[in-house]
């Protein structure tokens, strides 16, 4: 029988509203460590009323491994593998801002093709990341059908990274000086026409399929709020900031590999909420793809690796920093070396770790259900949170 009709014939009491001198009485409920939505090993504490979210903790350290510690025990060259275990789903991004760091410290040149094809493979490492956001995002708040459509693209990407750099996944493959290995011109026609369908086929199906879906919207707009004067408060960076409407892109400001020569926009949002958040990311990749067509035009012949000491390098004394625009946000290497072939400190600024310490703001006064598309708008990676 049917909740009204049983309202109707008095088989159950209707419940009066709770008075308001009534003590409210909350609960703590353990999100994680191990749940499928908090994309790795994460566990939040949830203080709630109802359904209704009082209070977040976010608790980390699941995942730590000690990895600035372990730099101090390796020489230069070998730290670059162990990057590629922070971010682990945007490992080149990690790769580019150690040897770009290195590189600052020794004065070491790039040639061109080199340098044309880091921005390449940077931005191609963009687009492979925040197809995966948007494949996971969209399964978060029950869209299965983009993740099919996302992994049919995504699966022929890491094909051709696979070939390029014999990885589908951890990559190893920027070197101090430039890259390990070149690419031939086979693979340069198979990547042309992968991006053409991307951007022909793939992009448009994601946009259809989510921003049109109804259900998509009612899920993320107006949800989670990030004015823009707390998104800067708290250091947010990449799409987090920039969905809150600040048009703020390291490839602009600081300008690294050269992207000053390249033409693309910056996609911001107008509220900052998770529709934003999502939005911006999706755009981007459009963006990544008009920065690649550029560096392909424009790729010379030449070698892919320049001139880097002989024997046992060493950096100068002193302290160094590089930061890059990775998908989640600023990606920051901080190298101090006291002369020898070994770094004396290296910190890592990682912007998944900055961008947790949101959530307790963001999710006051939401649902349960919009905890877990919260924290996916924040795009989190455990790998560069623990360390």
């Amino acid at each position: 029988m049917a909740q009204e009709q049983l309202f109707m014939e008095g088989a159950v009491e209707k419940r009066e509203p709770i008075p308001e001198n009534v003590e409210r009485q909350t609960m703590e409920l353990n999100l994680g460590p191990q749940h499928p939505s908090t994309h790795g090993v994460f566990r939040a504490i949830l203080t709630l009323e109802g359904e209704t979210v009082v209070d977040v903790e976010p608790v980390i350290g699941y995942l730590h491994r000690n990895h600035e510690k372990i730099y101090e025990t390796m020489q230069y060259p070998q730290i670059i593998p162990m990057t590629d275990r922070t971010d682990y789903l945007a490992p080149l991004t990690s790769e580019l801002a150690y040897v770009l760091c290195v590189e600052k410290a020794l004065g070491i040149e790039v040639p061109e093709r080199g340098r044309i094809l880091r921005i390449i493979f940077n931005e191609f490492q963009r687009i492979l990341s925040h197809q995966l956001y948007a494949a996971t995002f969209g399964m978060d708040i029950g869209a299965f059908t983009p993740f099919l459509y996302v992994f049919r693209d995504r699966e022929k990407a890491l094909d051709l990274m696979d070939r390029a750099t014999g990885a589908r996944l951890l990559f190893n493959y920027f070197r101090i000086g430039g890259l390990r290995n070149d690419v031939n011109e086979a693979w340069l026609e198979d990547f042309r026409a992968w991006i053409d369908n991307f951007e022909r086929e793939g992009w448009p199906e994601y946009v259809r399929l989510l921003f049109e879906n109804e259900i998509f919207r009612v899920r993320t707009k107006d949800i989670a709020v990030l004015p823009p004067d707390v998104a800067m408060a708290y250091g947010a960076s990449g799409p987090v900031l920039r969905a809150s409407g600040v048009r703020w892109d390291l490839r602009k400001a600081h300008p690294y590999l050269g992207y000053e020569e390249f033409d693309f926009d910056v996609p911001v949002g107008e509220k900052g909420d998770c529709y934003d958040r999502c939005m911006v990311r999706v755009m981007e990749m459009k963006e990544s793809v008009r920065i690649i067509r550029q560096a392909l035009d424009r790729l010379p012949d030449g070698p892919v690796l320049g001139k880097v000491p002989r024997g046992v390098m060493k950096l100068p004394k002193g302290d160094y920093y590089q930061t890059v625009d990775a998908p989640r946000g600023e990606t920051g290497c901080y190298i101090v070396s006291d002369g020898g072939a070994t770094p004396y400190r290296v910190k890592w600024r990682s912007p998944a770790f900055v961008h947790l310490q949101l959530l307790p703001y963001l999710c006051r006064g939401t649902k349960v259900a919009d905890f877990i598309a919260i924290l996916a708008t924040l795009d989190p990676v455990f790998g560069e949170v623990d360390r």
